[in-house]
């Protein structure tokens, strides 16, 4: 059986998660969520407030240290290297594990109004960190205020949230042959175990990272924060690329960091 996160996956107030499947090999259960119909009204007015006035197909920047967007696709997307270009890949609404396709939003281009016409956005596909363009109408815009930042030399973990610090961790990394890919990722998909036992723990949060080494490992090697029944790892270099924290701080930060949430993975 599964419970449902005390915080779920959400576009603002307009999505409820429920679970989608489970998938046996690696026994976690895949939590998703619905959509809502509008953009979210502050992306245009953090727009206008920055620009002042806009220009027709001029192109703003969004986000801060305190505050992001994810974008989540309605029931395709189609992304290109530049606006209005040919597509290089698609997105329909629901991924591989049948949980709906975030992306983490870095800019848009608006119109002379303010209004984004696509935006900028950062995809999960290989290579680590790609980005592209996707057209306003064919996502649904969440807004959050959570941050991760994952320190690899200090082998630590810390949640912000609006700027402020209310969670840090030990964790455990990836070891010399498995390294943690380093990078700007956010949180695409969170996961609940059928084995709150298992090795990873009570919960996931799955972040658009892939291994740069375990490329024939499923799905390309994603890269995950969860928890261990290892403890004994906590602080050691010694996982295939994920980072582990002790469980009682993974339920933590389960519970506070939402899908879409910008992780930041440095040396």
């Amino acid at each position: 059986m599964f419970t449902e996160p005390s915080h779920p996956f959400s576009v603002d107030t307009l999505c409820r998660v429920r679970a989608l499947a489970v998938v046996p090999a690696v026994g976690l259960t895949l939590l998703g969520g619905c959509g809502g119909t509008e953009q979210h009204p502050s992306v245009r007015a953090e727009i206008a407030a920055k620009a002042h006035t806009c220009a027709d197909g001029s192109i703003q920047r969004l986000g801060s240290s305190r505050l992001a967007y994810a974008a989540i696709v309605r029931t395709r997307a189609t992304v290109s290297r530049r606006p209005g270009a040919r597509a290089f890949a698609s997105f329909q609404r629901l991924n591989i594990n049948r949980v709906p396709t975030i992306f983490s939003i870095r800019g848009a281009q608006v119109d002379a109004r303010c209004n984004p016409r696509s935006y900028l956005v950062q995809i999960p596909k290989r290579p680590n960190g790609v980005i592209a363009w996707v057209p306003a109408r064919q996502v649904v815009v969440a807004r959050l205020s959570t941050r991760i930042v994952v320190d690899l030399s200090e082998k630590r973990v810390t949640l912000y949230k609006a700027g402020r610090q209310i969670l840090s961790s030990k964790a455990a990394i990836g070891a010399p042959a498995t390294p943690t890919p380093t990078g700007r990722f956010y949180v695409n998909q969170r996961l609940i175990p059928t084995d709150k036992g298992g090795p990873f723990g009570p919960g996931a949060l799955g972040i658009s990272a892939f291994s740069n080494v375990l490329t024939g490992w499923t799905q390309g090697g994603p890269i995950a924060i969860h928890g261990t029944n290892a403890p004994w790892s906590i602080g050691k270099a010694v996982s295939n690329g994920c980072i582990r924290i002790p469980n009682v701080k993974l339920r933590r930060l389960f519970s506070e960091a939402l899908s879409g949430t910008p992780v930041l993975i440095r040396r």
